[in-house]
C-alpha cells in the first residue's frame, strides 16, 4: 500500500509538471485582496507624492502628528532608493499579484518556474519592506501608515506563497517542517506582523503615553 500511494503521489507530481500547478478559490483571493491593499497604498502614497513636487508646503492626510507623518517619509532619501519614488515598483508589482490571484480564480495554472518566480518576487518584496521598516523607525523616526498597510500586505503575501509552494512541493523541506507550516500555517504572519508592532510601539513608547 505504502508502494502505491508513493506511486500515485509521484505520478501527481508528474502530471503538475506538465500541466502546471493550480491552487484553491481561497488562495486566489488572498493574492487578489493583498495585491489589492498594496496597490491601493501605492496609489495613494504616489499622488501624494506628485502634490509634494508640486507643491512643497503640501500635508499629506495621513500626516496626523510628529510620528505618524507621510510627509517626512515621503521627503526622505529612502523614499526613492532605486532613483524614482518606491511606491511607484508597488503600482507594478502588486497589480501583478491582482492579476496572477485573478488568473487563479479562473482555473489558471501556472508552471513550477512560475510560482518559484512569484516565491522569489515576494521575497524580495517583503525584505525591501523590512528594510523600509529599519529606516523608517530608527533613521527618518516617522511612520507612514499607508506604507504600514503594504507591509502588512506584503508580509501575509510572502508567508502564503510560500506556504502553498511547500504544500504542492514546488519548494522541496523536510516531511516534518512540511507538515508543522500546513497545520500552523497562521502562526508566522501573526508573529511577524506582532513583532513590528511591538517594535512600533516601544519605539514611540513615551509619545504614545503622553
Amino acid at each position: 500500500m505504502a508502494t502505491e500511494s508513493a506511486s500515485v503521489e509521484e505520478r501527481g507530481r508528474h502530471r503538475e509538471g506538465r500541466e502546471g500547478v493550480g491552487a484553491g478559490r481561497g488562495f486566489g483571493r488572498l493574492l487578489v485582496i493583498t495585491g489589492a491593499a498594496g496597490l491601493l497604498a501605492s496609489w495613494v502614497i504616489t499622488i501624494d507624492k506628485f502634490k509634494l513636487l508640486e507643491d512643497p508646503s503640501f500635508t499629506p492626510g495621513c500626516s496626523l502628528n510628529p510620528v505618524v507623518s507621510c510627509g517626512n517619509i515621503m521627503k526622505s532619501e529612502q523614499a526613492a532608493v532605486f532613483g524614482f519614488p518606491n511606491p511607484m515598483l508597488g503600482l507594478v508589482t502588486y497589480g501583478m499579484v491582482i492579476a496572477i490571484g485573478a488568473g487563479l480564480l479562473a482555473g489558471a495554472r501556472y508552471r513550477r518556474w512560475f510560482w518559484l518566480g512569484l516565491n522569489a518576487g515576494a521575497l524580495f518584496g517583503v525584505g525591501f519592506c523590512t528594510w523600509l521598516q529599519y529606516q523608517s523607525l530608527y533613521n527618518i523616526n516617522a511612520l507612514c501608515l499607508w506604507c504600514s498597510l503594504a507591509w502588512a500586505a506584503t508580509i501575509v503575501l510572502f508567508c502564503y506563497v510560500t506556504v502553498h509552494n511547500v504544500r504542492h512541493r514546488v519548494i522541496r523541506v523536510p516531511e516534518g517542517l512540511r507538515s508543522g507550516l500546513l497545520e500552523f500555517h497562521w502562526m508566522p504572519p501573526v508573529l511577524w506582523i506582532g513583532v513590528i508592532g511591538m517594535l512600533i510601539l516601544t519605539r514611540w513608547w513615551d509619545f504614545w503615553t503622553s
